[in-house]
């Protein structure tokens, strides 16, 4: 064969090993990435009326997954703190937020993991109560609204009756069909409108962070690490790792592979960088006192969506010229007074407040006696110190808050906001019948005096984490008046409150003698340099 034939077939060999391949590459990029597609299971092709149908539906080949759940904080919404033994959790706890899931749970617990629960009736023990599709919905389209304590609504309703309002039903069965891994949105849908909207509560969670860029969040956007939440947040039989009501505040375990046994918190910083992260050795220093979010976090609520900082419902209930309710906005368009929730500031781009903290958060329950001072009440209390050996300096959002108080049982008060009843806040603005229906519900006692107070919320900022050129610079803290400037215990040179009036005198001194021996060197060089040029 000749030379000339030889190439020619080498070349036909080759165009038709490159079509295959590429065959071989178009049939693998139609391949579905799961294992399931669950269009084609028969016990999801029917018409589902009620969300407790299609758990039903979904327990017939996932048998252990309601029971996994049904062990989970977000089932259960309890938490015991074994650091300070305090039962927590939204059952227990009064924030200044919305105060309270108690005497509101209809409208609440549309972001708990279940169906159904509108009061204390509600049976936890039941496994179609659970709800799979609020964490594995992959079409968006899942929604459950508020007032229907947790469910989903299959079809069109009128809400509240005789409103005139449509709620619009939803297509479980085809939701059901399209079940898929959690996503950012899936989490979000709760996460990032706590507290009543969006961005409202945390200032690190917001809708921005769905499709956020790599300035926003490195981690999570698409073209940095495109990270979910449940990559860092490992999940292990529906436990989800993390915590806010004990968060990890100083892991000293080294970098480790997932899916070992884990023996510290896998959503730490550590747990994939390790203890020395840089390559300045001096950086490495500081990890021994500063939490990781502290220098890589320089601003939280940077995605576009504002936070809320302050909450007053002090000044709820005004009415409109007319004698109706209403709304007043900013120039950006978010409320900044409501009738049936007061006054609100919100802001974007905000430097955290800097504390110690060693993990161990003591809360304000909704049983204990507080005394009306000049300080705020502190919702919840982050402990820590610079001599305890086991605290960092943390970012924190710190939240204001004026709230309904019993000044002569001491403490905070539950509050009947929602609710289509008479005694619902938002339909009179009569705090005696809201706190008094709410106290009722919570089988608390009420005196009848009512009273209004300031409160404080502190909530660890670790969401939003820039790239590293975007972290801050030494002279952020090294300064006068610098992040750190209140926080107490450490020595940081550059600091206001580390200047010592006295050392700078003596630094001045031998400044000034170094200068006049400089100088007074100098000019003897000069003289005899010219006595020995004569």
């Amino acid at each position: 064969m000749r030379m000339r034939d030889v190439i020619f077939v080498s070349i036909a060999a080759f165009s038709l090993l490159s079509t295959a391949n590429a065959a071989t590459d178009a049939a693998s990029a139609k391949l579905s990435k799961t294992t399931a597609d669950h269009s084609k299971f028969k016990a999801l092709d029917q018409v589902f009326n009620s969300g407790p149908e299609v758990t039903k539906a979904c327990l017939s080949c996932h048998t252990e997954a309601a029971k996994q759940v049904q062990h989970t904080q977000h089932w259960t919404w309890e938490f015991k703190n074994p650091q300070t033994g305090q039962v927590l959790g939204k059952k227990h706890i009064v924030n200044n937020f919305c105060t309270s899931v108690k005497s509101n749970e209809a409208a609440c617990n549309s972001c708990h993991i279940g169906y159904g629960w509108k009061d204390d009736t509600f049976d936890f023990s039941i496994q179609e109560n659970v709800d799979c599709l609020v964490c594995h919905d992959s079409t968006g389209k899942y929604k459950k609204p508020s007032g229907f304590a947790g469910n989903p609504v299959a079809k069109d309703i009128e809400f509240p009756a005789g409103s005139g309002k449509i709620v619009r039903g939803i297509n479980l069965s085809e939701i059901a069909q399209k079940v898929g891994p959690t996503k950012r949105t899936t989490c979000g849908g709760c996460h990032f409108n706590g507290g009543g909207g969006d961005g409202v509560k945390h200032g690190d969670l917001d809708t921005s962070l769905e499709a956020p860029d790599k300035a926003l969040d490195v981690h999570m956007a698409a073209d940095g690490n495109n990270f979910t939440c449940a990559t860092c947040h490992k999940t292990d039989g529906h436990q989800v790792s993390g915590s806010r009501y004990a968060p990890t505040a100083k892991d000293k375990a080294p970098a480790h592979l997932r899916g070992k046994t884990e023996t510290s918190n896998p959503a730490t910083c550590q747990s994939c960088h390790g203890q020395t992260p840089h390559s300045v050795a001096r950086l490495n220093e500081h990890t021994a006192k500063i939490a990781c979010q502290t220098c890589h976090i320089p601003a939280y609520a940077r995605g576009g969506q504002p936070t809320k900082m302050s909450w007053d419902w002090s000044t709820a209930g005004k009415l409109d010229k007319d004698g109706k309710p209403m709304t007043v906005k900013n120039e950006d368009g978010y409320d900044t007074y409501m009738t049936i929730k007061g006054d609100f500031v919100w802001k974007e781009n905000v430097i955290p407040d800097y504390v110690w903290f060693n993990g161990t958060v003591n809360y304000t329950l909704q049983t204990d006696k507080i005394e009306k001072g000049d300080k705020p009440v502190q919702i919840n209390r982050f402990e820590g110190s610079a001599t305890d050996g086991k605290s960092m300096i943390w970012p924190i959002k710190l939240f204001r808050g004026k709230q309904v108080y019993d000044p002569v049982n001491k403490q905070l008060v539950i509050t009947h906001l929602a609710g289509n009843d008479d005694t619902a806040f938002w339909k009179n603005f009569n705090w005696d019948k809201a706190v008094a229906a709410g106290m009722t519900t919570a089988k608390l006692p009420f005196s009848g005096k009512l009273d209004f107070i300031e409160t404080e919320s502190a909530w660890p900022i670790t969401h939003m984490v820039a790239p590293k050129d975007k972290a801050l610079s030494c002279a952020d803290c090294h300064i006068s008046n610098g992040r750190l400037e209140k926080v107490d215990g450490v020595y940081m040179p550059g600091r206001s409150r580390d200047h010592m009036a006295g050392l700078d005198k003596v630094g001045w001194a031998v400044a000034l003698l170094t200068l006049l021996g400089v100088v007074g060197h100098g000019l003897i060089r000069v003289a005899t340099q010219k006595r020995n040029h004569k």
